[in-house]
């Protein structure tokens, strides 16, 4: 079967602690990768769960916003207590 080279990029710190992984399972990078594609091709899907914190949504992020832009304006920000309610009324 004739090879091809694929290049990712990705972050330094990933690479480390992902290359000090692979290592420790007798596995090369090169490897690890081959593999995660083969299982793709085989089963047709990306053979883990992927999913999104329901944290970050829109609503949440733009209560972040708001509570940053607050402080650095020095404006009080909301208790704890009355963040909570406020999403009990939702």
């Amino acid at each position: 079967m004739a090879q091809t080279n694929v290049n990712i990029r990705m972050d330094e710190g990933v690479k480390r602690h992902f290359d000090l992984i692979c290592t420790e399972l007798g596995l090369n990078m090169s490897t690890a990768f081959n593999m995660f594609a083969k299982t793709v091709v085989r089963q047709n899907k990306i053979p883990f769960e992927l999913s999104v914190d329901p944290f970050f949504n829109e609503f949440n992020m733009a209560r972040l916003r708001n509570a940053i832009a607050n402080r650095d304006k020095g404006t009080v920000t909301k208790t704890m207590e009355e963040l909570e309610a406020m999403s009990a009324d939702e």
